[in-house]
């Protein structure tokens, strides 16, 4: 970012099966998706993520493996994200997620990443078009550049 100049914000929008990344559009105090994540596990049944076989000795899972495909959706968009601040796409950045995945969003990104965090927010807001995120997101809005 040069002096004068208003930074580059994203916003990660995620929840353990779906994220995107939304910008400040040149409306003002509107969103646009940069970019779209979406989970190859989202619909899958537990019998198709590796959970037990049904069986006279199956040991019960002690892992459930919903929750662990979840984990992986969620660090997969933070190594993203991370490859995407080592191309300097951005100077600022704002969470956005349940309490979840917020948590492993950002265990999972790197230091330079993190220290561009400038807030986040314990909502579930990856349903809502770019059209209706002003009254969540308005804080975040920044002139574009």
């Amino acid at each position: 970012m040069t002096h004068g100049q208003q930074p580059k914000i994203w916003v990660v929008i995620a929840d353990g099966e779906h994220a995107r990344v939304v910008v400040p559009a040149a409306k003002q105090h509107h969103f646009t998706t940069h970019l779209i994540y979406d989970s190859v596990d989202a619909h899958k049944q537990s019998s198709d993520l590796g959970g037990e076989r049904a069986g006279r000795h199956a040991v019960p899972s002690r892992s459930d493996p919903h929750l662990l495909s979840k984990h992986r959706f969620v660090v997969d968009v933070a190594e993203q994200i991370n490859k995407h601040d080592n191309d300097h796409a951005f100077d600022q950045l704002v969470l956005v997620a349940p309490a979840h995945a917020l948590h492993d969003l950002r265990a999972a990104l790197s230091k330079t990443a993190t220290a561009k965090v400038v807030g986040s927010e314990t909502h579930d807001l990856v349903k809502i078009p770019d059209h209706d995120l002003p009254s969540h997101l308005a804080k975040w809005w920044l002139a574009p550049p």
